[in-house]
């Protein structure tokens, strides 16, 4: 199916949109003033040893300190030899060489490893390792042996250091290999180069701008064209095309349109749409999305959707559009971590297994990390899809103020009767001529009209007059008792 790539720029931040016969399929957002670290490569100096998590924290020169578990060390990974204790490995002080494996994530600092790697168009270079692997997603042993034997004979004499193949490579030519070596070589040249002189904590290399990363990770044969609506983005795409991928520089246009790029395509109504929890299904069924700091659920309900035949063929077909929706809104959302999908119940296994199926398609073609087990006694499906930055409602969006991110404020009653319970405890401790509620409008209203005889009994009760001012700049939840 071909693809178009459509890459806005702004000094503030860059947007790329992957579109599929006019939908969009994925979504990149990227600010200047938070540019993504996962990736970079840092000089750190160990903070703290932690023998009893197996765990340490690294100061890399961000505000929090970074996570570094003993699983994600190199030298506990080879299994030559068993794992070494982590406070056999680290001490306090210790300069060390780490790569970002994921963003600071609400309170969590980045996690890190000591194993390398670095991305190019066709490979993964590991620095530390000597061995050639292929990607899991190209099948076929004959296939795979090619690719590794094409690779091999790319290699200059002597060369160090192991390789992934990745998946892109599957459709390349045999040359295409050696300017992914002369690329990675060099970068981890001067990444060697640079470590000798720095002082921790020092970043020593950053990962591609989200522009240039589309080129060597999201352009391949189904893409028809990159429309870019920043002349000094696309020459800068350009000059990097040229160098890296000759095969891009043809598909690099520049949008001239007077309408913003992303009007143009309906593109700034689907993210309005991936912001919201409800999201509505074509047959007439939807999807409540919701997104916690421990897990995501989704929920997929009928809705208006009754179908043609009866209840079981209506409950297969939501769940089947379900599977496809559910892909597309995971990758535009970026939502990471534990995912739970409770699909409709289905009493019929020929079906279960169908939409199990159809949703492990859908899911193929993301280019993060997913792991789908099979439905559980409660007829839900999890799994886990890695999470290596914020998801789009983090970057564009932040707790309310008023709820403090639980989704309901307060009804005017029940801050009604909070006000009531803290005006006796203020009587009891302190002695006021006059007692004065200042709230939100609707609390006030609800003084004056339902819960006005409450309030009468109230100062009657401690013999003191209670008076009203409304507070224009609080919410509904926000009050304030003054002694007078």
């Amino acid at each position: 199916m071909s693809e178009e790539i459509l890459i806005n720029v702004t000094p503030q931040e860059t947007r790329v949109a992957v579109m599929q016969m006019g939908v969009v399929q994925d979504l990149y957002i990227e600010r200047s003033s938070h540019r993504g670290i996962a990736g970079n490569v840092y000089l750190g100096r160990v903070k703290r040893v932690l023998p009893g998590m197996q765990s340490a924290f690294i100061d890399i020169g961000l505000e929090r300190s970074a996570f570094l578990h003993v699983g994600d060390i190199w030298e506990n990974s080879r299994n030559e030899e068993p794992a070494k204790p982590i406070e056999k490995i680290l001490s306090e002080g210790q300069d060390l060489l780490v790569q970002v494996i994921k963003e600071p994530i609400g309170s969590k600092g980045a996690r890190l490893t000591t194993q390398l790697s670095f991305a190019g168009r066709l490979l993964v270079f590991l620095p530390q390792e000597t061995h050639i692997g292929v990607s899991q997603r190209i099948e076929g042993s004959e296939q795979r042996e090619a690719l590794r034997s094409a690779l091999q004979e790319a290699l200059p004499a002597e060369h160090k250091g192991g390789y992934i193949i990745r998946t892109v490579a599957e459709a390349c030519a045999d040359s295409d290999f050696s300017n992914d070596i002369a690329y990675l070589d060099k970068l981890w040249h001067n990444l060697q180069i640079a470590a000798k002189t720095a002082s921790a904590p020092e970043v020593l290399y950053q990962e591609l701008d989200i522009s240039l990363r589309v080129l060597r990770d999201f352009v391949g044969t189904s893409t028809t064209r990159i429309l870019v609506d920043s002349r000094t983005s696309l020459k800068k795409l350009q000059e990097f095309a040229q160098s890296y991928h000759a095969d891009a520089l043809s598909l690099l246009e520049h949008y001239p349109g007077v309408r913003p790029l992303f009007d143009m395509h309906n593109i700034e109504e689907e993210i309005e749409r991936a912001l919201s929890k409800r999201v509505d299904l074509k047959s007439g069924g939807y999807l409540i999305i919701d997104q916690t700091e421990a897990l995501t659920t989704i929920d997929v309900n009928t809705g208006g959707f009754v179908g043609l035949r009866n209840f079981d063929d209506t409950i297969f077909k939501t769940n089947l559009e379900a599977t496809r929706v559910i892909a597309r809104q995971l990758r535009l959302r970026n939502l990471g971590g534990i995912i739970i999908c409770d699909f409709i119940d289905m009493d019929n296994p020929e079906h279960r297994d169908n939409v199990l199926e159809e949703f492990k398609k859908a899911l193929a073609r993301d280019h993060t990390r997913i792991n789908v087990h099979n439905f559980s006694p409660l007829g839900l499906v999890e799994m886990t899809r890695k999470r290596t930055r914020e998801s789009l409602a983090h970057v564009l969006c932040e707790p309310c103020p008023t709820c403090q991110g639980r989704g309901e404020v307060k009804t005017p009653q029940t801050v009604c009767y909070e006000i009531l319970r803290e005006i006796v405890r203020e009587a009891r401790q302190f002695e006021a001529r006059e007692y004065r509620i200042l709230a939100s409008q609707q609390v006030i209203d609800l003084f004056l009209e339902e819960e006005s005889q409450a309030l009468a009994g109230l100062s009657d009760f401690i013999g003191r007059p209670i008076s009203l001012l409304v507070e224009s700049q609080y919410n509904q939840e926000q009050y304030d008792v003054i002694l007078m």
